[in-house]
Formats: C-alpha cells, sequence, structure tokens
C-alpha cells in the first residue's frame, strides 16, 4: 500500500509537471528567439537613421566600424542599386521591403530582419541584417535545464512527502497486524493501540481487541470447564479406592491400586494442563527417550498380565523433540491404548524409538494382531473399530503441533504398524535439553 501511495503521488506530479513544464519551455524558446530578433531590429533601425544623414562614403565606414565590432552585421540596399556593408545577396524578401514594408523573413540558418528607409531622392533604401538560429537559442539550453532540475526536485519533494503521508497511514495498520500475528502465535495478551492511525484503521484495532478478549473469554472459561470435568473423576476414584483397599488379595489390592495412583496423577495432570496459561514464551519441549521409556514401564505390567511379549527398541537420550511432557505422555498412551484394545491378549507388539536426521525423533508401534481395518476413517469421533475415534486423532493432532506427520502401514507380520514423525524444538531449547540445563 505505501509503494502504490508513492507510485500515485509520482505520478500524478509528473503529469502536471509535464503539462506546466513543456509549455513553459516552448514559451521561453519562443521568447529567446523574439528578444534576440527585436534586438536586431532595434540596431536595424538605428542604422535606418544613418542612411538618410550620411552620405555613401560616410555611411560605408560606419557599417564597416559597425559591423566589426557589434554581434550583427548589416548590409544597406540602396535606391541606385549599390550595396554597402556586409555582403549578402538581394532575397525576395528585400524586393518586399524595397516598396516601402519593414519586415523579418525566414532564411538559411536564421531570419532576415529588413527595415525600409523612405524619404530618400532615389526611392527607398533597405537595411539587412541576419539573426541565426543559435542567437534566438540563446540561453534556452540553459533556461531548459534549470527546468529540468527544478521538475526533479519537485517530483521528488512531493515523492517524500507521499512516502511521509503514506507512512503515517500503514505504520497503525502494520501495528494492528503484528499484533494479529501475536495473537495467532498464542500471545493472548497482545492488544492493539487504538490511539494510532485513522478513524477507520482505529476501528479495526479496536475490533480486533474486542475479538482478542473475546477468544480469551472462551479459552479460559472451556479450560475451567475441562479442569472442573476431570476434577469430578476425584469422587469415583476415591470410591474406587477405598474398595481396593478392602480387597483381601494383597497382590490384587496393590495392583488396583497402583492403577488408581496412576489415574490419579493422569487426572492431575489434565487439571494442571487445561489451567496451564498458553503464551509466546511456552516452548514445547521434552525429552522422548525419557518420555517413552516411562510410559513403557508403565504399560508393562499390564503386558504381563495379558502375556504380550513387548520389545523395546530406544535410542538412548536425550532425544529433544517439540512437544510438551504430558503431549507426548498423551500420544504414547494412545498409541499403546490401541493395541491393548484393538488386539487380543497375548499378541506381541514392538515400540521402536529412534533419532530422524532431520532433527527430532520417530516413533513406531508394530503389533501382530489382526491389522488396521481396510477403511481406517482418519476423522474425529468416527472410528471404524467401535472406539471413541479419539486416539488417532489425539495422536495425528499431537504430532503436527510439533511439525510432524503420522503414518499408517501394516507391520512385517501382518499387524498395524503406526510411525509418528516428531518434529525438533527451537534449536536453543534443543541445546539447553542437551547440555542439562
Amino acid at each position: 500500500m505505501r509503494l502504490r501511495l508513492v507510485l500515485l503521488a509520482a505520478a500524478t506530479t509528473s503529469l502536471v509537471l509535464v503539462a506546466f513544464l513543456v509549455p513553459l519551455a516552448v514559451m521561453m524558446r519562443s521568447a529567446a528567439a523574439d528578444r534576440a530578433v527585436n534586438a536586431a531590429v532595434v540596431q536595424a533601425q538605428a542604422v535606418a537613421q544613418l542612411v538618410t544623414t550620411l552620405d555613401e562614403p560616410a555611411l560605408a565606414v560606419t557599417l564597416e566600424h559597425a559591423n566589426g565590432s557589434g554581434r550583427y552585421r548589416f548590409t544597406v540596399f540602396l535606391p541606385d542599386g549599390h550595396v554597402i556593408g556586409a555582403k549578402a545577396a538581394r532575397s525576395a524578401a528585400v524586393g518586399q521591403a524595397a516598396d516601402g514594408s519593414s519586415l523579418t523573413a525566414p532564411a538559411a540558418g536564421g531570419r532576415e530582419v529588413l527595415v525600409a528607409v523612405a524619404g530618400l531622392p532615389d526611392g527607398t533604401a533597405v537595411v539587412r541584417t541576419f539573426v541565426s538560429d543559435a542567437d534566438m537559442r540563446r540561453g534556452v539550453d540553459r533556461a531548459w535545464l534549470m527546468l529540468g532540475a527544478l521538475g526533479i526536485a519537485l517530483l521528488a519533494v512531493s515523492v517524500l512527502v507521499a512516502d511521509n503521508l503514506a507512512r503515517s497511514l500503514t505504520r497503525p495498520l502494520s501495528a494492528v497486524a503484528t499484533v494479529a500475528h501475536r495473537l495467532a502465535g498464542g500471545d493472548l495478551d497482545a492488544r492493539a493501540a487504538r490511539a494510532a492511525g485513522s478513524p477507520e484503521v482505529r476501528e479495526v484495532a479496536g475490533g480486533l481487541n474486542l475479538l482478542a478478549d473475546r477468544i480469551s473469554a472462551l479459552l479460559s472459561r472451556e479450560r475451567e470447564a475441562a479442569a472442573d470435568l476431570s476434577h469430578r473423576l476425584r469422587t469415583p476414584l476415591t470410591a474406587l479406592r477405598i474398595d481396593a483397599e478392602r480387597l483381601r488379595d494383597r497382590a490384587d489390592q496393590d495392583r488396583i491400586i497402583r492403577g488408581l495412583d496412576a489415574l490419579e496423577r493422569t487426572v492431575n495432570e489434565v487439571i494442571r494442563a487445561a489451567r496451564r496459561p498458553v503464551g509466546p514464551h511456552d516452548l514445547p519441549m521434552c525429552d522422548a527417550a525419557q518420555v517413552v521409556g516411562e510410559r513403557l514401564e508403565f504399560w508393562s505390567p499390564l503386558a504381563e498380565e495379558e502375556l504380550r511379549r513387548v520389545e523395546a527398541r530406544l535410542t538412548a537420550g536425550p532425544l529433544p523433540v517439540g512437544l510438551r511432557r504430558d503431549d507426548l505422555s498423551a500420544l504414547v498412551d494412545a498409541l499403546l491404548g490401541n493395541v491393548f484394545a484393538h488386539t487380543p491378549e497375548e499378541t506381541a507388539f514392538t515400540v521402536r524409538l529412534e533419532a530422524r536426521p532431520e532433527g527430532g525423533a520417530r516413533l513406531s508401534v508394530a503389533d501382530e494382531g489382526p491389522g488396521l481395518p481396510a477403511t481406517v476413517v482418519r476423522r474425529r469421533g468416527h472410528s471404524g473399530a467401535g472406539s471413541t475415534g479419539l486416539g488417532l486423532d489425539i495422536v495425528e493432532r499431537t504430532a503436527a503441533a510439533s511439525a510432524g506427520a503420522v503414518t499408517l502401514g501394516r507391520a512385517p507380520g501382518g499387524g498395524a504398524l503406526i510411525v509418528v514423525d516428531l518434529g525438533p524444538p527451537p534449536e536453543h531449547n534443543a541445546n539447553r535439553l542437551l547440555s542439562g540445563a
């Protein structure tokens, strides 16, 4: 917009300058020609007065002196046919002037100035001088150069003024756009200044601020609602814990209580995650090797109970990825939970974690079950296996949040294979994790 306004001002100023300077340049050239011709006419008239007062020898001496020292050279055509002064051809214009009419006429390389001298005994004499094109253009080139410099200076001033005006118009818009980008980046405290810019820009800034306030209020309400719903789980968990403590089998009691402890930690983490503020400085990062190892340890007792053989091939950490610890934990739980939910007991599975050459990590979960359905519904809330349809969606959205992706396939044993690429965290955060800070 700023460039367009400057170009518009430059184009408009150029048109005005052309409309003003071109006629002025033509007028200056005509004025210079008229000035030169008028000067020659004045001097020719002075010579004409000498023709009526001096005899022929004295007139010849006077013309010789005048032609040697002045700018113009004069010729006198006498009525008897004699020619005194500078040599010049008797043109048709000289004959016309001999009839008593003073005039100027075009000639090769300039103009002839002819002054008729009447009152002589033998008839009418003619005083002739010549004004060259160079004399008629004297000073014109310099004047045109000054006009051109003036036009360039005016154009530069107009462009400078237009640029300042455009900047005053676009700067508030750029500030509003910056605030919009900050909001898109998660800085919900960003607000646009409503005191700057034109009324229209202030109106846009006000609308953006209202939108930001509304988004913050809705997000806060949703987070509190999620925290409240998660908190409601504490009551049935407490009841389950009381029932578990009444069990007589010590092994069953310990196993159920461990599961309840893990579930309670998960609920607490959900509440903390729901109430955690999101901002531009809340940069996600965790060690994938540590998180995946912890989740495998959590699922191992259930795998042992169902006689599942678990093969873990985890690259030693730290292995930084661009996800928060709880988000990556939820992703791993969703993958392993699908294995337990959709494959029969005693089905083995393999978990592989390795570093990616471009940074981040690649997590693969392969089982020896029946495999994925022929048509996998990859839409939130829809499942082809009778489940909630949220597990795979959680995996895909979490991977996308780290600039990664999810690939579905078939494992070598015929079961399902899910490969999750996780992107790296920002470089300075990864260095901090690798250094142990």
